[in-house]
């Protein structure tokens, strides 16, 4: 009978012997090589696989639909105080308006900001049909990525204006898009040829429901509605197709905003 551990006897030793150069080169890569599924299901090494085309996303065209809303007269100009500049208000900078004899109704940078996030924070923005273009008093042409997030407060927004007018862009973090940059003159350089052009005004002869109005006048075409980011006046403009009046009630721009988005997310079944 044999001993418990004479099995031992029978079973070699194993030793480590020193590697060479190519053995141990050989060693390494073995390593490295790694094992996929491909889409049938089969096994395969690193070295053979191809990663799937990613489908790219197509470009929007000028025949698709979308609604472009132009900001006309809007406030945003920077002012020298102390050793930096600001984006100038009616609030902030009372003394330098009443020492240059200025009209502080007009210096109103908060209704450009109120606007904005009403536009951009829609469905219809969510959905890529919407575009944002914002006319200055300076004539200066600014286009708004629509994934651009405001800030919600004034202060960073006026920060953020500045940044914008002193460098004329601002970016994404890291190499990311152009969020805001600033544009060559005329605005309708940069609208779809052919589109219908309308201006929205209190003081229009002619009161419509939007309702109504769009399906019969848009349809499934790009469109351009002006709302004057501005407290009091009218806008005229020589390249508008129309001016007409949302209600028979005077609105805020950011109201008119609001209204737009609204009917437009109704009439394209956007949820």
């Amino acid at each position: 009978q044999l001993l418990p551990w004479a099995h031992l006897l029978a079973t070699p030793l194993s030793c480590t012997m020193p590697l060479d150069d190519g053995q141990r080169k050989a060693a390494k890569q073995k390593r490295r090589r790694v094992t996929h599924l491909d889409e049938g299901g089969n096994a395969g090494d690193a070295a053979s696989y191809r990663a799937p085309a990613v489908k790219k996303v197509r470009p929007t065209q000028a025949a698709d639909k979308r609604l472009i809303i132009v900001l006309e007269h809007a406030c945003l100009e920077t002012v020298k105080i102390g050793k930096g500049y600001q984006l100038l208000n009616s609030t902030d900078h009372a003394n330098f308006i009443r020492k240059n004899n200025l009209d502080p109704i007009n210096l109103r940078p908060d209704i450009t900001h109120q606007c904005l996030l009403m536009l951009l924070d829609s469905p219809l923005n969510k959905a890529g049909l919407l575009q944002v273009y914002i006319h200055t008093t300076k004539n200066v042409l600014i286009e708004v990525n629509p994934h651009t997030r405001i800030p919600r407060v004034f202060s960073r927004f006026c920060g953020l204006m500045v940044q914008l007018l002193h460098e004329l862009s601002v970016s994404a973090k890291g190499k990311g898009p152009k969020l805001l940059k600033v544009i060559k003159n005329p605005i309708t350089d940069h609208l779809p040829v052919g589109c219908k052009k309308i201006c929205t005004s209190y003081k229009a002869e002619k009161c419509v429901r939007l309702r109504q109005y769009l399906p019969k006048a848009i349809g499934e075409e790009p469109v351009v509605f002006v709302v004057g980011a501005l407290a009091h006046g009218k806008i005229e403009l020589p390249w508008v197709d129309e001016d007409i009046a949302i209600s028979q009630y005077a609105m805020s721009a950011a109201g008119v905003c609001a209204k737009l988005t609204d009917q437009f997310e109704d009439l394209w079944s956007i949820h």
